[in-house]
């Protein structure tokens, strides 16, 4: 991890405004905010912190990619999220005081703003709004893991990898470049068992390999595959 010169004002405005904690705060706040935001690089995989650490503050991704999981002593990983470009991460410990509830690590190579716990805490007393933020951002991440709990125990494994590929496809097909073990770690299985629901998914002529890319070739059979 490096600590860099700080970026311009009008940068960490920029990232900050496209965030849903700070959508809402004036210009001057806004200014003292992005002041005080730590600009924070780290090379592709690269450990941002681990869980049970004491929380630094609200992390806000201005490039790359950052995944947040939990890990087993064996080593064995269970991605929760994937946090890219406008967005955040660790907020629970920054409102609930206790310590990182899961680690984070760059996937690339990935800038970050970091605003500090105790910063955010005093825009929570003077800022109503944010606290409307707040709570609808910690829904979110509740929905998103009983969402995920739903995917483990009622979904196949082809059924879940369909399904993640459909969430992580864009306007033209093409899902994010995950490799074969990142995959296996979000969807909580292994990574034999992806790679022959991966094989079975083109068999069946819903998806194409294009290096490392997957297309999605038949987006209607594949949300009927997510289904299963």
């Amino acid at each position: 991890m490096r600590v860099e010169p700080p970026s311009t004002i009008h940068e960490r405005i920029t990232l900050l405004r496209a965030l849903p904690y700070f959508a809402s705060l004036d210009e001057d706040t806004l200014v003292t905010v992005a002041a005080t935001a730590v600009h924070r690089t780290y090379a592709p995989d690269e450990v941002i912190f681990l869980e049970g650490e004491p929380c630094a503050g609200l992390f806000c991704v201005r490039s790359g990619h950052v995944k947040i999981y939990k890990a087993s002593p064996e080593g064995r990983e269970q991605i929760l999220h994937i946090s890219g470009p406008r967005e955040s991460f660790n907020d629970v410990a920054v409102f609930d005081g206790g310590p990182n509830p899961a680690s984070a690590q760059a996937m690339d190579a990935t800038e970050v703003c970091l605003i500090e716990r105790s910063a955010m805490l005093n825009l929570f007393d003077h800022y109503p709004k944010l606290a409307q933020a707040v709570v609808a951002m910690l829904a979110a991440r509740a929905r998103m893991l009983v969402n995920m709990v739903e995917d483990l125990s009622l979904r196949s494994v082809t059924g879940r990898l369909a399904k993640l590929l459909l969430d992580q496809a864009t306007q033209g097909g093409e899902a994010t470049p995950l490799t074969q073990q990142q995959m296996a770690a979000r969807l909580g299985t292994v990574r034999e068992m992806i790679s022959r629901a991966l094989r079975q998914l083109e068999a069946e002529g819903l998806v194409r390999r294009e290096g490392r890319q997957i297309v999605v070739t038949d987006r209607a059979a594949l949300e009927r595959r997510a289904g299963q």
